[in-house]
């Protein structure tokens, strides 16, 4: 009885351990976001750079990161607001200024696992009817497009690829994410850990499984 509740045990805990196995695509990629000039969240832009055109005042931010899809996508980390990206750029008549938040990611999203340069803020000071990738274009070149107008690198990096897919494990988006690191387009999940349940149902089964080897050696005796 003994041997047969630890093996039990055991097995239980080597679950736990091992979690649930799940495998999904994603794709490395710049993802591109806008933000009020007066603060507030990030949102994922529902045109390309080419298309939407911010307002005078406007943050617009670019992350290079692997995802699953645009509810996957991973936020550009700070949280610096328009007056302090643009504060030593003056305005000038006929032009618009536009906040740019640039975070190339982490050494997990790069395709060497090298640490990528460290993120930073530009302030663009464009044309009144500038696009987001026009703004982008005047602090960070060299830009890099694939023939499908995709958007693969800003200021050289990465040296190559573009919207590669990315097949394997989803544990590289099991780590917490927020605004302040490396946050999610919408809402975090849970850790992948054991629920507070399956814990509970595990010290139920030690402790009945005790029990009953107590029980045993006692009539034994």
């Amino acid at each position: 009885m003994a041997r047969l509740l630890l093996v039990v045990v055991v097995g239980l805990f080597a679950a736990l351990g091992a979690g649930p196995a799940q495998a999904a695509d994603g794709y490395r990629y710049w993802s591109f976001w806008q933000r009020g000039g007066d603060g507030g969240s990030w949102a994922y832009a529902t045109q390309g750079p080419s298309s939407a055109r911010p307002d005078d005042g406007d943050m617009i931010g670019f992350r290079f990161a692997v995802s699953e899809d645009s509810n996957d996508a991973t936020r550009p980390r700070g949280m610096a607001d328009f007056a302090a990206v643009c504060a030593d750029t003056p305005a000038t008549d006929g032009t618009k200024q536009v906040a740019v938040v640039i975070d190339f990611g982490t050494a997990a999203d790069a395709a060497d696992h090298r640490t990528p340069p460290a993120p930073r803020t530009e302030c663009a000071r464009v044309g009144a009817d500038a696009s987001a990738g026009e703004a982008l274009a005047a602090v960070a070149k060299p830009l890099r497009y694939n023939s499908a107008a995709l958007l693969c690198a800003i200021s050289g990096y990465p040296e190559s690829g573009c919207g590669d897919k990315m097949s394997g494990s989803v544990d590289a988006h099991a780590a917490p994410k927020g605004d302040g690191g490396d946050g999610k387009a919408d809402g975090d999940g849970a850790s992948g850990g054991p629920s507070a349940g399956l814990i509970g149902g595990l010290a139920a089964v030690v402790l009945l499984g005790a029990a009953a080897v107590w029980q045993a050696r006692r009539r034994r005796a």
